[in-house]
């Protein structure tokens, strides 16, 4: 475990700049860092699913200027947008709703109310989850695919794009952009894809052979060992160690 402590701690230090964003090495968070604001950041957090060169084509066509804007304006701006799994009224829908969200509260607030009861990030996602369901009526699958089920315990989901989400939101470095000061970053969750769920594995962080809610916590159980403090800080280190087939590169 050594040697992979070390690989990570290398890699950190490598990684943690801003020059890490950019279209040469595209990310989500590339968007997110240019407003930062939390609710555009939870839209690049929730369609962060597919090829990496499409969510940022996507991320680039929408104006977020519409979250203050009318119904009938948004409507027609975003009639023919469309995502994977979210057809138009998907999309439409759920500006919508972050619109309705940004009105009433912030994310921040709402996550807070469940999270501090047990200091539990998974308490706080069902609480904003939850909330973001009852402001808006309309359901259909994409729309539910993008907000994600309310967690519960029968729900073994590693709810990868929200745990990237908290990330963004609790850690501050050259590339989390810090904008949540109430959220202690010890408690946050790996945000385990499959890319990282693989390279876990490898890396001997990961024993369980299936990508679910309970491999996110074990490999951050694992990497607590390294950082009590902030097991999360590695997420980024292990994405592009994966992303970058840096594993494969050394056998050969």
């Amino acid at each position: 475990m050594n040697k992979v402590y070390e690989l990570l701690e290398k890699e950190i230090i490598k990684r943690n700049s801003h020059f890490e964003l950019n279209e040469d090495k595209p990310d989500p968070l590339l968007i997110a860092s240019i407003y930062k604001d939390e609710y555009i950041s939870l839209i690049c957090a929730l369609f962060a699913y597919g090829n990496v060169q499409s969510i940022m084509k996507f991320l680039k066509s929408l104006d977020f200027s519409l979250l203050e804007k009318n119904n009938t304006i948004l409507e027609k701006s975003l009639e023919k947008s469309y995502y994977r799994f979210q057809s138009n009224q998907d999309v439409i829908e759920f500006f919508k709703t972050m619109k309705l969200l940004k009105q009433s509260t912030s994310l921040e607030s709402q996550f807070y109310e469940g999270y501090k009861k047990k200091f539990d990030v998974m308490e706080g996602l069902s609480f904003i989850i939850s909330y973001m369901y009852d402001l808006n009526s309309y359901r259909s699958r994409g729309y539910e695919f993008l907000i994600g089920k309310i967690p519960t315990c029968k729900n073994n989901s590693p709810y990868k794009r929200w745990h990237m989400y908290l990330r963004w939101m609790v850690r501050k470095d050259n590339l989390d952009l810090g904008l949540w000061t109430s959220i202690d970053k010890k408690d946050l969750l790996m945000p385990l894809d499959t890319h990282t769920f693989n390279i876990g594995q490898k890396l001997g962080l990961i024993k369980r052979k299936s990508y679910d809610f309970k491999a996110v916590l074990e490999l951050t159980e694992a990497l607590r060992k390294f950082d009590i403090n902030d097991p999360v800080k590695y997420d980024f280190a292990l994405y592009r160690i994966g992303q970058e087939k840096m594993l494969e590169k050394n056998k050969a």
